[in-house]
Order: structure tokens, then C-alpha cells, then sequence
């Protein structure tokens, strides 16, 4: 499970430390794609085949499913660590999350998200707003 958060600066190479503590759980391959909230989504292999599946069921009637799964196929790249823990961002990859220079990585229970640092602040700012709020669905939804 990926749990915390950890401030890195992207080099100019377009490559990026992964925490020691997230390395071993995701493996020697995996999968980084466009994310939700203008960031980045990193899955394990193990972790990708089961979105993977989940997405291959839905409905290819249903418009707003084929959008979905397109944005999330063409945006994703198989990549490795290098020897020093580091992996490179595709350009495309770092033009959807504006990934520039200070960037921060959380783990979000199954993968991690890779966000631009100012764009992770204030979206931290935004939801304290409204946790409380988040907070009364969450119950809604047994949590």
C-alpha cells in the first residue's frame, strides 16, 4: 500500500526521484498515465491489470466510458527506475500535470499521484475548505 507524501524536483532530463519506500511495492515495471486533477497516476503492474480489467468491462456504448478509456490508454507509458531510483516523465505526461521543477509524490492507497507542487498546495487549500462536506458523503457512503 502507498502511503505519504514527498517533495522532489524533476531534472531537466524530465526524471524524478521515487521514494525508497514506494520502489519496492512498485516494482520493476509499471505504468505512469494521465491522472484525474491535472496530476499523474502511477500503478503497479499488478495494480494496472486490475484497472485495466475494470475498464476493458465497461460499456463501449456508452459515450462517456470510451472517452474515459481513451484518456486513460494514450496517456499511459511502461516505465522502469534507472540505478539511481529515478524515472523519466514522458513529455507528455509532464505537459498534463505541468511538472516543471518541484513536484510532489503521494501514495493514494493503490498507486501514487505525481503533482506539480503549487498546484498540489492549493488544491490542499481548496479541499480543507470543504472536508467537513467530503466528510458528511464519505459517511453516506459507509466510511
Amino acid at each position: 500500500m502507498f502511503i505519504g507524501e514527498y517533495q522532489h524536483t524533476i531534472d531537466n532530463k524530465g526524471r524524478i526521484s521515487v521514494p525508497a519506500k514506494f520502489r519496492e511495492e512498485l516494482g520493476e515495471r509499471f505504468i505512469v498515465t494521465k491522472g484525474l486533477d491535472n496530476c499523474l497516476f502511477i500503478y503497479s503492474m499488478e495494480e494496472w491489470q486490475i484497472m485495466e480489467n475494470k475498464l476493458k468491462a465497461l460499456p463501449l456504448t456508452n459515450k462517456d466510458a470510451r472517452a474515459f478509456v481513451r484518456f486513460f490508454f494514450a496517456g499511459a507509458s511502461e516505465c522502469e527506475l534507472d540505478n539511481q531510483g529515478r524515472i523519466r516523465i514522458p513529455n507528455n505526461l509532464r505537459e498534463h500535470a505541468a511538472l516543471e521543477k518541484e513536484t510532489v509524490m503521494i501514495g493514494v492507497a493503490t498507486r501514487i499521484e505525481v503533482w506539480n507542487l503549487e498546484q498540489w498546495e492549493k488544491y490542499n487549500d481548496d479541499a480543507n475548505l470543504g472536508y467537513d462536506d467530503i466528510a458528511s458523503k464519505m459517511a453516506e457512503l459507509g466510511i
